[in-house]
């Protein structure tokens, strides 16, 4: 599948250590190697955890095409009306190849 499509829009990654990552696709080659640009991490906490979710900013950032499990369009709306830091969720496990 190409991501010719996703160029220069909001994209969420899932990597294959269980990451969140979404930011603006500016770039990709034929072994899915990412340049994504305006990144944040997000870390969401479990349900039994005190703490708030949270979001690191990355900036530019390229995620090696062995890394990647999952690419998929972000909807801007409603990913802006979600505050992240109230978010809980389960921990989403590694990849094994």
């Amino acid at each position: 599948m190409s991501l010719n499509n996703y160029l220069e829009k909001k994209v969420c990654v899932i990597t294959i250590d269980g990451r969140t990552l979404v930011g603006y696709l500016a770039s990709y080659d034929n072994t899915t190697n990412l340049v994504l640009s305006q990144t944040v991490e997000r870390i969401i906490q479990g349900p039994d955890h005190d703490g708030e979710s949270s979001e690191e900013p990355l900036g530019l950032y390229l995620v090696r095409g062995d890394h990647v499990c999952l690419v998929g369009l972000v909807d801007e709306a409603l990913d802006e009306s979600i505050d992240w830091t109230k978010v809980k969720g389960t921990q989403i496990g590694t990849t094994k190849h």
